[in-house]
């Protein structure tokens, strides 16, 4: 092994994952690992930024499938660079400004109704009166999509 790669129960340590996580992310193209000769995977040190983009646009809410095409913008045969990553989250931000604006919008919101203490969208007089939520479709329409509209 050489100073640059890691085998992937360090590699896994390093990134916070489980090892399990890194095979499915190395299958679904996310990630590269070469093979020893005995077929141990080696991770690349630089794979760590990778699983660490990977891990916060997961949490922000993007799907895997968005991930691998960001991912597939990056540079394969280099380190990516701030310019490279600047770029890709550039890409994001009305995406992760609609979010914040539903998570504000449902910080605020979500008390006043279940304080009112119906507990019920369906037929509380104040928030929903007639049931007029039932025109908008399934789902948390006053929580969440009036959110992303303000």
């Amino acid at each position: 092994m050489t100073v640059d790669t890691l085998p992937i129960g360090e590699f896994a340590f390093r990134a916070g994952v489980a090892p399990s996580a890194l095979r499915y992310y190395e299958n679904r193209g996310l990630i590269r690992a070469a093979r020893t000769t005995g077929n141990q995977r080696r991770y690349e040190r630089s794979e760590l930024r990778r699983v660490a983009f990977i891990r916060v646009a997961q949490q922000v809410g993007l799907s895997l499938d968005e991930i691998t095409a960001a991912l597939a913008e990056l540079p394969e045969s280099r380190t990516p660079t701030k310019a490279d990553w600047a770029k890709l989250s550039k890409s994001w931000h009305e995406r992760l400004t609609d979010q914040i604006k539903m998570l504000e919008g449902l910080r605020d919101d979500l008390t006043g109704c279940i304080g009112c203490g119906c507990l019920s969208l369906k037929r509380c007089s104040l928030y929903n009166a007639g049931d007029k939520a039932a025109e908008r479709g399934s789902g948390a329409n006053f929580l969440i999509k009036q959110a992303v509209a303000s």
